[in-house]
């Protein structure tokens, strides 16, 4: 029996929406939305939502319900994540959405939310017998989760999202050598955990689910003279040098050319340097050559289990 569900994906910077029917290996996107709410702006690391946040996340959610009751979907879920966690204001926007727009928000902890992106990457079939370690890089927090084909071996949820690096580390534009080596320790120190977790086994692969992923995709097919479709590649492996070229284009690049380069889109414009340099870091220090982008994430990790 094919159902049709809408699952939002209410991150730091992002909120999506996707509307999909049919069945866990066999389904059809309907309508995949995405709005660049900055939940996490001006207030990120202060464990706020300013008042303009607010009213945009608001907004965004009554535009999502209209096409949900248009769309008439038979299971909703709405999962927040890392700026909805950690805001005190959090429960109140929460409040709001549900008397305004009729939806229930749960928020998810680390651990649940690296669940779900394992799940979205194994439906895209880019998970092998191999051990990988995925990495989801959103604006409130970072997930790392190793595991193959199989089954999970570790997952893990730090709360050193793009959005938070910028803000301690990103002020001045292009970013200074100083900025990068305080983020390199800072990188060093604050993924303790990750380093220990993998150290006994071979990593084979480094999967980046979408996010910054899709937009490093798109500028090393650009370069080449490639068209690039998001909607169509769900999955892009790169050249390990090309990735490595893109990635230090991008941290020596200024506001400017980021702003006027058409692969980028705004709300990672300037995140975008941040999340190169935490890759180029993980890549560097795991010794990784095979780099894959996914771009299914949480919210097909979401689907997966509703129409499971």
């Amino acid at each position: 029996m094919s159902k049709r569900v809408a699952v939002m994906d209410l991150g730091t910077n992002t909120f999506h929406l996707l509307i999909a029917e049919g069945t866990v290996n066999d389904y059809h996107e309907i309508i995949h939305y995405h709005e660049a709410v900055k939940l996490g702006e001006g207030g990120i690391n202060k464990g706020y939502i300013i008042p303009e946040a607010f009213e945009r996340g608001l907004n965004t959610m009554q535009t999502f319900q209209e096409q949900i009751n248009t769309h008439q979907v038979q299971a909703v879920r709405a999962i927040a994540t890392s700026a909805l966690r950690s805001a005190s204001n959090g429960a109140d926007f929460i409040d709001q959405v549900k008397n305004k727009a009729g939806i229930s928000i749960e928020i998810i902890n680390g651990e649940q939310e690296a669940g779900f992106i394992y799940e979205g990457v194994k439906i895209s079939g880019c998970l092998s017998a191999k051990n990988s370690l995925i990495m989801d890089i959103g604006g409130g927090s970072v997930e790392f989760i190793l595991g193959n084909a199989e089954h999970i071996i570790w997952k893990q949820s730090f709360e050193i999202g793009a959005a938070r690096l910028m803000d301690l580390f990103h002020r001045t534009d292009p970013i200074p050598p100083a900025s990068i080596e305080a983020l390199d320790l800072y990188l060093e120190d604050h993924l303790a955990d990750l380093f220990k977790a993998v150290s006994g086994y071979h990593v084979d692969t480094l999967i980046g689910s979408s996010g910054a992923f899709e937009t490093f995709a798109e500028l090393a097919e650009i370069e080449k003279g490639h068209s690039f479709n998001l909607k169509t590649t769900k999955n892009y492996s790169f050249d390990h040098n090309e990735l490595l070229i893109e990635t230090n284009k991008l941290v020596q690049s200024s506001h400017q050319q980021r702003a006027g380069n058409k692969s980028i889109i705004p709300v990672r414009v300037d995140m975008i340097v941040v999340a190169s340099l935490i890759t180029r870091f993980i890549v560097q220090k795991l010794s990784i050559t095979n780099v894959l982008m996914c771009s299914n994430s949480l919210k097909e990790g979401v689907l997966a289990e509703m129409l499971g």
